[in-house]
C-alpha cells in the first residue's frame, strides 16, 4: 500500500490516508487501496473496531483529487463516482463500528467519509464542508444522502448550497460529530472509545449496528421486526451465554470469545 496505513492494536484496527502533501485528498488509488484494507481487516476476525483517520496535523481527507477528476467525462464520472459510494458503503456496512478521528479538513470526499463512518469524533481544527457546487458539480460520493439524514434536510441544503465549511464546534451543534478534543487528545479520545467498545460481544455489536442501519430505511414496525430477529439471533452465540453467565455470577472481568 502507498496511500494507506494500516496498524492493528489489540481488537482495533486503524487505517490512515496516508498523503500528507496532498492534504490525503482521495485518488483512484486512494480509493482503491481503501477498499482493499478493508477487506483485509474483514478476513481479520479478531478486530472488533476500526478508527480512520488522516495523515499529519492538518488535514483528515481535504477532498477529491480535483486534477484527477477534470477532465473526465459524463461516462468516467459516473463510473468514479459510483467506486466511490461503494467503498463507503462498504464501510457504512462494515460488520464491526468504523469511528471517524477527523484531524483537520474534511471536505467533499473527505466529510462524505467521515459520514459513512458509525462515529466521528473531531479535533478542535476540524473543518467540514461539501464545496463541490462550487466547482461546478453536486456531491458524488453520498454527501447529499448522508449529510441530510444526519442534520436535517434544511441544514444539509444550506451547508451545500451555499458550499460553506463549518468548523468543528459547529458541526457539534448541528449533530455531524459526536465530540470535539483538543488536537493532540483525538487519537487517544478514539481509541479508548474504540476499545469501549471492543470489550463488549462483537456478534452483539454488529447485530446492534445492523438493526440501526436497516431501521433507519424502515417504517417503526418494520424496524422491531428488525430488532427482534437481531435480538434473538444473539442466542445462538456462545458470548450470549457467556456474557448472561458472568451477570449472574457477578464477574468482574469478563472476555468475550466472537463465538
Amino acid at each position: 500500500m502507498e496511500t494507506i496505513l494500516l496498524n492493528t492494536e489489540n481488537h482495533v484496527a486503524i487505517i490512515t490516508i496516508n498523503r500528507e502533501k496532498a492534504l490525503n485528498a482521495l485518488s483512484t488509488q486512494v480509493l482503491t487501496e481503501l477498499n482493499q484494507t478493508l477487506d483485509e481487516i474483514n478476513a481479520n476476525k479478531d478486530v472488533y473496531c476500526i478508527i480512520i483517520t488522516g495523515a499529519g496535523a492538518k488535514s483528515f481527507v481535504a477532498g477529491a483529487d480535483i486534477a484527477e477528476m477534470k477532465d473526465k467525462s459524463v461516462e468516467e464520472a459516473a463510473t468514479y463516482g459510483q467506486f466511490g459510494n461503494e467503498v463507503f458503503r462498504k464501510i457504512e456496512t462494515f460488520r464491526c463500528p468504523v469511528i471517524a478521528a477527523v484531524n483537520g479538513f474534511a471536505l467533499g470526499g473527505g466529510c462524505e467519509l467521515a459520514m459513512s463512518c458509525d462515529i466521528r469524533l473531531a479535533a478542535e481544527n476540524a473543518v467540514f464542508g461539501q464545496p463541490e457546487v462550487g466547482l461546478g458539480i453536486t456531491p458524488g460520493f453520498g454527501g447529499t444522502q448522508r449529510l441530510a439524514r444526519l442534520v436535517g434536510a434544511g441544514v444539509a441544503k444550506e451547508m451545500i448550497f451555499g458550499a460553506r465549511n463549518i468548523k468543528a464546534d459547529r458541526a457539534y451543534a448541528i449533530g455531524l460529530v459526536n465530540a470535539v478534543y483538543p488536537a493532540e487528545e483525538l487519537m487517544g479520545a478514539a481509541m479508548k472509545m474504540a476499545n469501549g467498545i471492543a470489550k463488549n460481544a462483537p456478534i452483539a455489536v454488529a447485530n446492534a449496528k445492523r438493526a440501526i442501519n436497516d431501521g433507519l430505511q424502515s417504517d417503526i414496525d418494520s424496524g422491531i421486526a428488525i430488532e427482534v430477529k437481531e435480538f434473538a439471533d444473539c442466542f445462538r452465540t456462545e458470548d450470549q451465554t457467556y456474557g448472561m453467565t458472568c451477570f449472574l455470577e457477578k464477574a468482574k472481568e469478563k472476555t468475550f470469545s466472537n463465538k
